[in-house]
């Protein structure tokens, strides 16, 4: 029975590190996909962060998406503009961080809440999550560039129309979204 029990273990951690692993490729993968803007590039990232608080959960969420911001961290070239703009722990604390950051509380609140209340209470609430990416983001610009720059203008307005389409594919996703969460019961 112990052995069992071990090798129950083992298979749910295995099963853990792989979505994990999964999930840090599809961020890399939506990093990469990106329309050049300064200072912040617009990619798929915040798609997919949420994409995967929804269908993991707030806790294997989380462990992915610290996952991937420690692959960055260590130099792999996972981040949006790296290598060409550098690797590491470098390009890191670049412009970048704070939403780098924002994507710690957005994949937790998008994978703690409830999506079965009705399509508008879910859409309020995952512009409630993917605003901290947003907050985060604009205060880390601010301390980087300056106070006295319009952060709103460099760092959210220019992605607001495209956030709002991706949190609208979202919720037409997320029925299925939320019987895949069921499906794997991950944690």
């Amino acid at each position: 029975m112990e052995a069992i029990n071990k090798i129950n273990k083992i298979e749910k951690i295995t099963k853990l590190v792989l979505f994990a692993i999964a999930g840090t490729i599809l961020i890399t993968i939506s990093a990469k996909v990106k329309i050049p803007f300064y200072p912040v590039p617009m990619t798929m990232q915040t798609f997919i962060i949420l994409f995967i608080g929804i269908t993991y959960g707030y806790k294997l969420g989380i462990a992915t998406v610290s996952l991937y911001l420690l692959e960055g961290i260590i130099g792999i070239p996972v981040f949006a503009n790296s290598p060409e703009k550098g690797v590491g722990l470098i390009y890191f604390v670049g412009p970048t961080m704070g939403y780098l950051f924002g994507f710690l509380a957005a994949v937790y609140f998008s994978g703690l809440f409830n999506y079965n209340k009705g399509i508008i209470n879910s859409f309020f609430k995952l512009i409630f999550s993917v605003s901290f990416i947003y907050i985060l983001g604009l205060f880390w610009l601010g301390v980087l560039i300056g106070w006295d720059k319009p952060l709103f203008k460099l760092g959210a307005a220019p992605f607001l129309l495209a956030e709002l389409f991706k949190i609208l594919l979202l919720l037409f996703l997320m029925p299925i979204l939320l019987k895949v969460r069921k499906k794997i019961k991950i944690i």
